[in-house]
């Protein structure tokens, strides 16, 4: 999958939103957290998924961010996202978007009312149309009102050959074998904390990844590892996964946070950046105090991530 840049596969970074106690978003720290991501060697940078409160911004914040990844993203690869519920919006956004170069652009499917496959399909093809040149990532992520199955999605991909990679949730061996089955030779970005399994299948080209929120360096160099020593990668992928489960996790099934809310929480454990972990109001964020209590254990747990 090429983009500018060259091939969109590996670790890739979550641009996190800044949010100040005024509520706007803090663009001077915002450049600061661009500029950590690059030096620490990931492989990309994505603006605009669900961590980046893409559903909770104006169009005017969303022009300035995108502006602002470019510019300081150099030859580092990054995606687009215009992610936008309104498809008429959301396809303004794709043209917008184009305009910045950008390896890929992720979008996803209108679901105020969720789309047949028929409608999926244009809706698609109207996102490339704005795209042009430009590949296309299909965001189908679990909380989706209908989320695709793997020959569902493949039936898609085979009708929009736009669309050159898809983010998504993953499953059991069985959900493997039909990844493989109907989705060879799309691009598949699995969550972040299962990616050496994803890779170890010979179905993950790499996660939009809720590890690098953790320690992007890290999670590169755990990404890096897989290549060489998967025995190794998956042992700490067991041990990610056990810190998700039992720490983080909970902050969702238990007290109602958003995935963004947990994300951030994410950035301010590993403490690596200015993110802080307020969101932008209505949506209620994870005390710093938490954070704190929780960085010994996740720095006992997992000191790979947090030795470089």
């Amino acid at each position: 999958m090429k983009g500018r840049n060259g091939a969109l596969r590996g670790n890739w970074a979550t641009l996190l939103l800044p949010i100040a106690d005024d509520d706007s978003i803090d663009f001077g720290r915002l450049a600061e957290e661009i500029d950590l991501l690059v030096a620490a060697g990931v492989d990309g940078i994505y603006s605009n998924g669900t961590a980046g409160e893409f559903h909770n911004q104006t169009e005017r914040e969303y022009d300035r961010i995108q502006a602002l990844l470019a510019e300081r993203c150099g030859a580092l690869p990054f995606v687009i996202g215009a992610c936008q519920p309104d498809p008429s919006i959301a396809r303004e956004r794709v043209a917008r978007a184009r305009a910045l170069a950008p390896a890929a652009i992720q979008v996803i499917l209108p679901d105020w009312w969720p789309v047949t496959e028929a409608e999926a399909i244009d809706f698609l093809e109207l996102m490339a149309e704005s795209a042009g040149a430009v590949p296309l990532v299909l965001y189908n992520p679990p909380h989706a009102k209908r989320v695709l199955a793997p020959d569902e999605l493949g039936r898609l991909v085979r009708a929009a050959p736009s669309v050159a990679g898809i983010k998504l949730a993953d499953g059991d061996a069985a959900w493997y074998a039909a990844a493989k089955a109907h989705l060879s030779g799309t691009a598949l970005f699995v969550p972040g904390h299962h990616l050496a399994t994803g890779v170890s299948h010979g179905v993950a080209a790499g996660a939009f990844s809720n590890v690098s929120c953790l320690s992007p360096a890290g999670a590169q160099a755990w990404t890096d590892r897989m290549a060489v020593d998967m025995a190794a990668a998956l042992d700490l992928e067991r041990r990610i996964c056990r810190f998700m489960d039992e720490h983080v996790v909970p902050f969702r099934t238990l007290q109602g946070y958003s995935n963004a809310a947990l994300d951030k929480l994410l950035a301010a454990i590993g403490a690596w950046g200015p993110v802080g972990t307020r969101l932008r109001r209505p949506y209620r964020w994870i005390p710093e105090s938490e954070a704190a209590r929780l960085r010994p254990i996740a720095r006992s747990l997992m000191p790979e991530l947090f030795a470089t």
